[in-house]
């Protein structure tokens, strides 16, 4: 074969593999258009023609089956939306069909946690001392896949507490949320990576978050999320889950609450229910690994002094409630 040959034949190779790229790339742009929504004063982008451009937060669940057929609804089709009023018009509870997370628990200084903490929280909920001087905080991030409001990631820390209503009873408390699947924490952090995820984040459920750039990587053995810093636009954390391999199965409901204070600085409460459909944990060392930086968020966790980490979750499939919040008192009241 002439080299003549073989140039040309490698030209007409480039120019496809060229023409498939530049495709691909307006394929992407196209999907990726934005068209802006107003939300309790704010100009949102979202992208045009997606769930909440066309719905906003309250798709029939028969789109949902057409656009997803691989998605099991059944366990939607059991629970009631309503219209609420949040600083803006939504539907309790918010739906996410289709999502991956991982979590890793770590002990941290309990002294700074609890300064962490407003004092009316405090006043109703602290962190679980585990051993003297030692509480504990989750890590945890999320790619939603597929949700009313479309898709994004995001990462929370967050300080594990009693419940509202209940004694601290530090390990014992642990062990009773563990058994009972109901766990309580107080948001410490919550970068998202879409303006729509934060607004309705910071106005409906008056939860500290902020925009940034949160890379997913989803590997052979793991998952890794890379958080941004959203001033120097550098690699701050990273965060990467191996993917276990003796995953379950069996479906498991969980109760994720929080408490916090809303823009008037009344107690509220909310919580998110999630049906967790492929799941397995780990307490090795070397399932899960937090890099930090001299970024942002990498100052801000290095303060709480973290420690040993006690547990890992890798739950590569489930699906989630978020329910819309709710005066505490209320929550108290039905204890």
């Amino acid at each position: 074969m002439s080299i003549r040959y073989t140039a040309t034949i490698v030209g007409l190779l480039l120019n496809i593999a060229a023409t498939h790229v530049w495709a691909q790339a307006g394929a992407v742009k196209e999907q990726t258009a934005k068209v802006p929504i107003n939300i309790a004063g704010n100009d949102v982008p979202v992208p045009a023609g997606g769930l909440y451009d066309r719905y906003r937060s309250n798709p029939p669940l028969s789109v949902i089956a057409t656009e997803a057929p691989d998605v099991d609804l059944s366990w939607f089709k059991g629970l009631k939306k309503e219209k609420v009023d949040i600083g803006f018009e939504s539907y309790s509870p918010n739906f996410y069909y289709k999502n991956s997370r991982i979590t890793a628990v770590f002990t941290a200084d309990i002294a700074m946690l609890r300064e962490l903490m407003p004092v009316a929280v405090l006043k109703e909920v602290q962190p679980l001392q585990i051993w003297p001087g030692r509480g504990l905080v989750a890590f945890t991030a999320y790619a939603y896949h597929y949700c009313d409001n479309d898709s994004y990631n995001e990462v929370a820390l967050s300080i594990i507490t009693n419940k509202p209503g209940h004694s601290n009873f530090g390990p014992l408390s642990l062990i009773g949320q563990s058994l009972s699947k109901d766990f309580w924490g107080y948001v410490l952090k919550l970068p998202v990576d879409t303006e729509l995820a934060r607004v309705r984040g910071v106005v409906g459920y008056n939860l500290p978050k902020w925009l940034t750039s949160i890379d997913v990587k989803d590997g052979e053995q793991s998952l890794t999320f890379s958080i941004k810093d959203n001033k120097t636009g550098k690699t701050d954390v990273v965060f990467e889950g191996k993917k276990l391999a003796d995953l379950s199965r069996e479906v498991g409901m969980v109760n994720n609450g929080f408490i916090n204070l809303d823009q008037q600085g009344r107690l509220t409460y909310g919580h998110a229910i999630s049906r967790q459909l492929a799941y397995a944990s780990s307490s090795s060392a070397d399932a899960a690994k937090l890099v930090l930086s001299d970024g942002s968020l990498s100052g801000y966790i290095k303060s709480l002094q973290l420690g040993k980490m006690v547990k890992y979750e890798y739950v590569p499939e489930f699906q989630s409630a978020l329910y819309a919040p709710a005066p505490l008192a209320s929550l108290l009241n039905s204890n």
